[in-house]
């Protein structure tokens, strides 16, 4: 095998395709061509075909994510962001008013709850619509199926939010159930898990990689939710030959800029909407309302009707609020543009 090949080789492993490579041009071929397997707060580790390198983020570099594809320069430092194929993303936590780009280049998003307490259809909807807006697959992962007296009586209302969902219930720690999943973890195929605090991600990162990565925690006894035990976001190597991306559990999952992937997640209560007598049915009392008629003929649960329009109504102020702060941004960056090109000026 010649080295060419080998790098190629490597490339592809690591979830090289036609779309990336379409977007280089002549020149760039000989540049080093890097995939960002972990992210620090200052820093990134890549790996392509030098190995494995690190790069410092520095101010002008745009937002990068875990999962990006980058070039180098020849001298090594940071050249080009690649486009993405699919990008997570979600408003930061707490009070701020920015963006937080999650993973990118996601092919299949594994979606992880647990089957006791923590149970709660409203939070698949949540990474559901995360997921069709990313553009990324969705596989949901019903865990700890050996600590629930009824496993199959939810994986029935979850089948339920879509007949084409793929929902596989599981017990994480078991080695011979793995098979499930791996349709979705080939050579050069990319999955990310996310789901809360608890629900056993880490346990299936440690069974799915065949060895012990990440640190489990327990159980608590009186909320049945899990203690928070990973940190950061990386990508690991199957045994499959896939790509495994692990995320923290995150406590707060504000959707920003998601309306597609909301309208895709409840596509039916979309569809009924169109037969709904005013275009601007608010699907509450008006009458003439195809959604309340599906609702009065048991057809269509009030819990999803509520858990779409709340999706909607936090999708449309976190995006509009966003709106806000790029339109102050830009203002205030060209103010500081022309001051500074007044104070140049005065110089001669």
């Amino acid at each position: 095998m010649t080295d060419a090949e080998h790098n190629k080789l490597i490339l592809v492993q690591l979830g090289w395709r036609p779309f990336f490579q379409q977007q280089l041009g002549l020149e760039e071929w000989e540049y080093p061509m890097l995939r960002v397997i972990a992210q620090h707060r200052n820093r990134l580790e890549l790996l392509g075909e030098a190995g494995e390198l690190g790069l410092d983020l520095r101010p002008g570099m745009p937002a990068i994510t875990v999962g990006d594809w980058l070039l180098l320069t020849p001298e090594g430092c940071f050249g080009q962001l690649l486009e993405r194929q699919s990008l997570f993303r979600r408003k930061a936590a707490g009070s701020k008013v920015t963006e937080q780009l999650i993973a990118a280049n996601v092919d299949t998003l594994f979606i992880v709850t647990s089957l006791n307490e923590d149970f709660n259809l409203n939070r698949i909807e949540r990474y559901l619509s995360l997921a069709n807006e990313a553009g990324a697959e969705p596989v949901v992962i019903l865990s700890k199926a050996d600590l629930c007296e009824d496993p199959e009586s939810l994986r029935r209302q979850v089948q339920a939010l879509d007949p084409l969902l793929l929902v596989e219930t599981m017990n994480c720690r078991n080695a011979d159930e793995i098979h499930k999943l791996t349709p979705w973890c080939g050579t050069g195929q990319t999955v990310a898990l996310m789901g809360s605090s608890g629900v056993g991600k880490s346990t299936l990162v440690n069974t799915l990689l065949g060895k012990r990565v990440q640190l489990t925690g327990s159980i608590r006894e009186d909320d049945s939710k899990g203690r928070h035990v990973t940190t950061g976001r990386s990508l690991h190597l199957m045994p499959h030959g896939g790509l495994l991306l692990d995320t923290p559990g995150m406590r707060e999952l504000q959707i920003v800029d998601c309306d597609d992937g909301v309208m895709a997640t409840f596509a039916d209560i979309s569809s009924l909407a169109q037969k709904c007598r005013f275009g601007d049915c608010r699907h509450e009392t008006e009458p003439g309302c195809a959604v309340q008629d599906a609702i009065g003929r048991g057809e269509l649960q009030e819990r999803r009707l509520s858990s779409y329009q709340k999706l909607q109504r936090e999708q449309a102020f976190n995006s509009a609020t966003m709106a806000e702060k790029r339109a102050r941004d830009k203002s205030f960056g060209k103010m500081v543009k022309a001051h500074l090109a007044e104070k140049k000026q005065r110089k001669f």
